[in-house]
């Protein structure tokens, strides 16, 4: 299993960089592999909620604060993430693989999976043993509001940083449409963003 997912995961990543923008600001940094190990246990111990809400703290910590990734290029490895199934583990990983290629990508991709692999582990242990006490469930559900607020943070950050233009409220207003409204498959919402952003680009050299 672990095998199939890494064949398949690294195998993208390894020609994605082809796929770039040629226009694409470029980094450079020298990120010791130990670094990136730490950095990914460090949020996979810390990230609590999952989804969304260990993305906006990989891209606080990676974009913002370390600066390894652009946002455009964390943008990119999000809809790459999406395609591919666990998003937040396939930004870890994307990132990874930015910093020190493939040795980046799955020390990465095992730093932010190891903690939360004990942590879980623990947990699980701790809730089918003691899941009837009041104070337990609780807790739990007090979490709830605070998810969905970190959920929102990311949302309008990145809105802010990419949404730009009429053409980029209109694409994002569809696809706020075409998974709330129509339930579709986030992979079929981003094939039709890309789609038309071909169009769009094929119309806009036509017409100048």
């Amino acid at each position: 299993m672990f095998r199939q997912y890494f064949t398949r995961h690294f195998t993208l990543l390894h020609i994605l960089p082809s796929c770039y923008n040629s226009d694409m600001e470029t980094h450079s940094h020298n990120v010791s592999l130990s670094d990136i190990f730490l950095t990914f246990a460090m949020i996979g111990l810390t990230g609590f909620g999952g989804g969304m809400a260990i993305v906006a703290m990989v891209e606080r910590i990676c974009v913002r604060e370390k600066e390894w990734i652009s946002s455009e290029e964390f943008m990119h490895g999000l809809a790459f993430g999406q395609i591919l199934g666990p998003f937040s583990l396939n930004v870890c990983t994307f990132t990874g693989h930015h910093l020190r290629g493939i040795r980046g990508g799955i020390v990465a991709a095992v730093g932010f999976i190891l903690p939360s692999f004990l942590l879980v582990s623990l947990l699980s242990w701790i809730y089918f043993t003691y899941h009837k006490l009041p104070q337990l469930q609780a807790a739990l559900k007090g979490t709830n509001p605070v998810i969905i607020g970190l959920i929102v943070v990311v949302a309008i950050d990145m809105g802010r940083k990419q949404i730009k233009g009429a053409n980029g409220v209109l694409m994002a207003l569809v696809a706020f449409g075409a998974s709330v409204f129509l339930k579709l498959n986030a992979a079929w919402v981003l094939l039709g963003a890309a789609l038309w952003s071909l169009c769009s680009s094929y119309v806009r050299r036509r017409l100048g």
